[in-house]
């Protein structure tokens, strides 16, 4: 049976840097390789023994493997975060984050809480709001959504909440962000 490794790499989320480095990896010796958000699944029965290949491939692209345990920990609550507010849209009705954070990676709240903060020099509560907030700002770019539906999508209980902390985290209103946006 083959072994499967996966390694965590430090902002590895945008799908245009995906895919490149999915063909990169396929061209350079690692056709098996599978290159998702925030990590790469290496096969090690066809691709065992060129660890230095792939991390000098990686560094090209100035992508940086996570290896310090606790840091692969904060990247896989990254990922989480990642997943559940850019791939679920939240879902907040129906998958409580806290429990997806601790179910993605096995260990509990209050220690990811504490591990993160630590190593990210902010909380994850926070993290999680400004990742809400980046994911409204796309929103409103691809130009799709209602505010309201937009608020609904992001678990926010009003417009106006979800207006009040696009300003605290942007500096500008829904209303002026939309307008900046037209002039574009």
């Amino acid at each position: 049976m083959a072994s499967r490794e996966i390694i965590y790499i430090s902002n590895l989320y945008e799908k245009s840097t995906i895919l490149l480095l999915q063909d990169v990896l396929s061209r350079d010796g690692f056709p098996r390789a599978e290159v998702h958000p925030g990590k790469i699944i290496i096969n090690h029965q066809t691709e065992d023994g060129k660890p230095e290949q792939l991390f000098r491939i990686l560094e090209r692209y100035d992508l940086k493997p996570v290896r310090d345990r606790e840091k692969v920990i904060v990247e896989q609550i990254r990922l989480a975060v990642y997943e559940l507010v850019h791939e679920m849209n939240f879902v907040n009705s129906v998958v409580n984050r806290s429990d997806y954070i601790v179910e993605k990676t096995g260990y509990s709240y209050s220690y990811l809480s504490r591990l993160f903060s630590t190593h990210m020099g902010i909380t994850l509560e926070k993290y999680i709001i400004a990742e809400k907030i980046h994911r409204v700002e796309v929103l409103l770019q691809q130009g799709e959504y209602s505010l309201s539906e937009i608020a609904n999508m992001m678990g926010y209980s009003s417009v106006q909440y979800l207006s009040n902390q696009f300003r605290q985290i942007t500096g500008l209103s829904v209303s002026e962000y939309k307008k900046k946006i037209e002039e574009e």
